[in-house]
């Protein structure tokens, strides 16, 4: 019997057998969630001059002690105020420019006032500088303000509009066919007799490619038939990717393998030494990526999770594109595993991590329950409660 290839084996070889998307140039706004194809350079300093970070008053360090004379104003979004001399100070309002004369602002609860002459009640400031924001104190124009391969989320494309972009050059969404079969199947809501079973690979994958820069379209509950099946994935030979969910082990009406063949379609690799997801098979039909997922629910959801979502971040031009491990200590007795690597339906909170007690890959119920994939590595021991072990968030 050939032996199983490694999950982490397998995950590089999938990825060998991608190529990086074609980049787009789209406006900033347009950009959320997409990753960049090249590193973002700042067309600007920020701040671009030296500003207060406090409503106070702008003075000289040197002339801390006061009193000062008031001689100007100084507003946000207007041009520096004019400069002060030794005895002299500014009214200034956060993200106001200094004056010239002043690299210090008192806060104005420091200070009262007897008409024009400010008067310091409290020491405004131990060290030089206080509550100012200096020049290219965020960072410089020419600098590197985001790396290729960086996700653009909330808090970068932020940081993209500071740094003077309009547009931003992204890796293409890839196009995603999702391809459910199975004679068992019937639409969301119908009724259904004993031997039928609602579809719900494909609304559970769609929904886990939702959180990616992808395009993807649904062929689902196609009947277990060659012709049927090599139809359906025919249909879909202009995507990036297709998926099948379903199929994809050996028995009499597992066709997703024959139905590849006949295509012509070239297979790299067919079941991994991972528990659940042992039937994976991964390979390319035309210019697309095909990746068949097993039909259960629990195994469907974590081999998505661990091939197929990484699959899409690498195409779409991610920098880190593999799940991210975390770690916590296990409140269950772990057995140990043999030749596959096992991935556990787990619940994560502050009191560490708890593996449910039925991994049953047919159960929904504990998948939608779960917030965790505990990874337990082939050939790993038992593990007493209390051990630290991995898990992917989800």
């Amino acid at each position: 019997m050939k032996p199983l290839l490694p999950l982490e084996d397998a995950q590089r070889r999938l990825i060998a057998m991608a190529k990086r998307l074609p980049s787009e140039t789209i406006p900033v706004g347009e950009a959320s969630g997409r990753y960049l194809a090249k590193d973002l350079v700042t067309k600007r300093s920020q701040p671009a001059a030296d500003m207060s970070a406090m409503d106070g008053y702008a003075i000289a360090f040197d002339d801390r002690n006061g009193p000062w004379e008031l001689v100007g104003e100084c507003k946000a979004g207007s041009p520096p105020c004019l400069p002060i001399k030794k005895g002299q100070t500014a009214r200034i309002f956060t993200g106001a420019l200094l004056p010239d004369g002043a690299d210090t602002v008192v806060m104005q609860e420091n200070v009262k006032t007897d008409g024009a002459i400010i008067h310091l009640i409290e020491d405004p400031s131990p060290v030089k500088s206080r509550h100012v924001r200096h020049a290219g104190g965020d960072f410089s124009s020419g600098d590197i303000a985001l790396k290729a391969g960086t996700k653009l989320t909330a808090a970068a494309l932020g940081h993209a509009v500071i740094a003077g972009a309009g547009t931003v050059t992204v890796g293409r969404c890839p196009k995603i066919a999702i391809v459910s079969t199975g004679d068992e199947l019937v639409a969301p809501g119908d009724d259904t007799q004993p031997h039928q079973i609602p579809a719900s690979n494909d609304v559970m994958i769609t929904a886990m490619l939702a959180q990616l820069p992808a395009q993807s379209r649904s062929i689902s509950r196609i009947k277990d038939d060659i012709e049927s099946l090599c139809a359906a994935l025919e249909s879909a030979q202009n995507c990036d990717i297709i998926v099948t969910i379903g199929g994809a082990s050996v028995g009499d009406h597992d066709l997703v393998a024959p139905a590849f063949k006949k295509l012509g379609g070239k297979t790299d690799f067919w079941k991994i030494a991972m528990k659940p997801g042992k039937p994976l098979m991964a390979g390319q039909l035309g210019d697309s990526l095909v990746i068949a997922l097993p039909g259960n629910p629990g195994s469907a959801f974590v081999t998505a999770t661990l091939f197929l979502l990484p699959l899409i971040r690498y195409l779409a031009g991610a920098g880190d594109y593999m799940p991210v491990m975390q770690s916590a200590i296990t409140n269950s007795l772990l057995p140990a595993t043999h030749q596959r690597a096992e991935f556990l339906r787990a619940k994560v909170d502050s009191s560490g991590i708890t593996a449910f007690d039925s991994q049953d890959s047919a159960k929904l119920s504990v998948l939608a329950a779960a917030n965790a994939l505990l990874y337990r590595p082939a050939q790993s021991p038992e593990q007493e409660k209390g051990a630290k072990v991995s898990y992917i968030a989800i």
